[in-house]
């Protein structure tokens, strides 16, 4: 549950929940509890909200997905409180080399070549380059900041409350693998992972995302006859905790 009770603004697209990645399933990560530091807290459904600086800001901090993303296309969009302010909130991808602690405010996620990152103010970042890429952010107001990424063409794409905010940018490649990031220089920053999508990376797979969408609880999966590995399967599928 969300700290911040304030009401997040509509969508523009409510009807596909599909939309805007075609033939996909739900996916799993969650952010990592085992990298965060002391500037922030990672709490709710299966760790997905996080708090930045809960008394007060010297710094920007920054958390990563625990997981890579390969192979395919991703999408997963961020509830952003009202407590947009500051020097840099951020959204992007990055990998393992790049800095989750400055101690100084900084646009954190693009700073380096290993990371590409858009902040609160309209800025996308990359090797410590910025462009204006779309409008600022309305200031104290909460927003939905989705995140679109290709990995097989490299590709990154930013939507805002459900609205496609065009490509920002091409040849997003790394021999590293490259991770979801968000970051914030201000005070009580709250974040939400609230949707996580990816496509199907096989039949098998698309089999697995259907058949979870049947079961309603962990201890339904224990009652299906299916040999353990695959019953284990289903479990990290975790469907129920998005409901």
């Amino acid at each position: 549950m969300r700290i911040c009770q304030c009401e997040l603004p509509k969508r523009a697209n409510t009807v596909d929940p599909e939309w805007p990645l075609k033939n996909s399933c739900d996916d799993c990560w969650t952010w990592d509890v085992d990298e965060k530091n002391d500037s922030i807290r990672v709490y709710g459904s299966y760790g997905r909200s996080v708090l930045f600086h809960s008394d007060w800001s010297n710094g920007t901090v920054g958390v990563r997905g625990n997981r890579p993303l390969s192979g395919g296309r991703f999408y997963w969009e961020i509830d952003v409180s009202h407590r947009v302010f500051g020097t840099s909130l951020m959204f992007g991808i990055g990998s393992k080399r790049t800095s989750m602690q400055e101690y100084c405010f900084v646009n954190l996620i693009g700073q380096d070549q290993y990371s590409w990152g858009l902040n609160h103010k309209g800025v996308i970042y990359h090797a410590g380059n910025g462009v204006q890429y779309t409008e600022p952010f309305l200031e104290y107001t909460p927003t939905t900041v989705g995140v679109l990424f290709d990995s097989d063409e490299g590709t990154l794409t930013f939507f805002k409350d459900g609205v496609n905010l065009g490509l920002a940018f091409r040849g997003v490649k790394c021999s590293e693998g490259l991770y979801p990031m968000i970051s914030s220089t201000a005070a009580r920053t709250e974040m939400t992972l609230s949707v996580a999508r990816r496509t199907f990376l096989s039949l098998e797979d698309r089999c697995y995302s259907t058949l979870v969408r049947q079961l309603n609880s962990e201890q339904d999966v224990d009652k299906l006859e299916l040999p353990p590995w695959m019953r284990q399967e289903l479990k990290s599928r975790q469907w129920w905790a998005l409901r």
